[in-house]
């Protein structure tokens, strides 16, 4: 039984190891090749250099576009984080009419091909006049962060007991300060989550962004101007570049994210 146990531990260590090299050596390549001296995508890398990085800093596409995707991104994520929630609440804590229908309609745009949901809502768009641009780009992802968000908080609030709410309000506390000092607390790893993958999903989105988003390269998200630029030549490294910082820049609210609901289950473990 002990050589079973160690042979099994060991097996899943091997396992692990290469499910964390499938997932991680794509990025760590492209990693390497954001400092090759070549401007070709050739493994291995002729040399090693920083000047791809100092000419990505300089390029005013580039910046352009990592700002529009993050602006949409922000922008999307604060509209999911508040209709999410809203939903959450009523779907969880009242009974009414049609609510399973409903909780169906709020998470089925996730599940939709992008195209279709693109296309719907540039026809929707433009049937109500609304000019295609940053405005329209952040209610198209909207629609589907809404969904991350709704699930989050949903899976928290069916494992809370409505016992501290009451408790609360028999000890005085208005709706608001139970809120506030209660209920909020224990959401707030719930909401972390569903915010941050809310985000990446805005973040990288391209093929609801393509029919959502006006014309001009001013207007490019980042996904859209790495994929207009990974074709030339001259851009590939800069395009690699900028992968590598969104991945390194990626790392601090994951990482923030894992801490907190690490201490907040701890707390909740005593």
């Amino acid at each position: 039984m002990k050589y079973a146990n160690r042979a099994t531990r060991t097996g899943f260590a091997i396992w692990a190891g290469a499910v964390i090299i499938f997932l991680w050596l794509p990025l760590a390549i492209v990693a390497v090749l954001s400092f090759n001296s070549s401007s070709s995508l050739a493994w291995p890398p002729s040399g090693f250099t920083g000047r791809w990085w100092s000419k990505a800093l300089q390029n005013q596409g580039a910046r352009d576009a990592l700002m529009m995707s993050l602006k949409t991104a922000v922008g999307a994520t604060a509209i999911a984080l508040l209709l999410g929630t809203a939903a959450a609440f009523a779907v969880q804590r009242f009974k009414f009419f049609g609510r399973e229908p409903l909780s169906l309609m709020i998470v089925l745009p996730i599940a939709l091909p992008g195209i279709v949901t693109g296309i719907a809502l540039n026809s929707a768009f433009r049937q109500i006049g609304l000019d295609l641009g940053m405005l329209t780009l952040i209610i198209a992802h909207a629609t589907f962060c809404v969904v991350v968000v709704y699930n989050n908080v949903l899976a928290r609030l069916r494992r809370l007991s409505p016992n501290i709410e009451e408790a609360s309000a028999d000890l005085g506390a208005d709706l608001f300060q139970t809120f506030r000092l209660v209920t909020f607390p224990l959401l707030r790893s719930a909401l972390l989550a569903g915010g941050l993958l809310a985000f990446g999903l805005s973040f990288d989105e391209i093929v609801v962004t393509t029919f959502t988003n006006g014309a001009g390269s001013d207007l490019q998200t980042l996904p859209q101007w790495i994929l207009s630029n990974l074709s030339r030549g001259d851009q590939q490294p800069i395009v690699n570049v900028m992968a590598t910082a969104v991945m390194l820049l990626s790392l601090i609210p994951v990482w923030a994210a894992q801490r907190l609901t690490g201490a907040q289950g701890g707390l909740a473990g005593r």
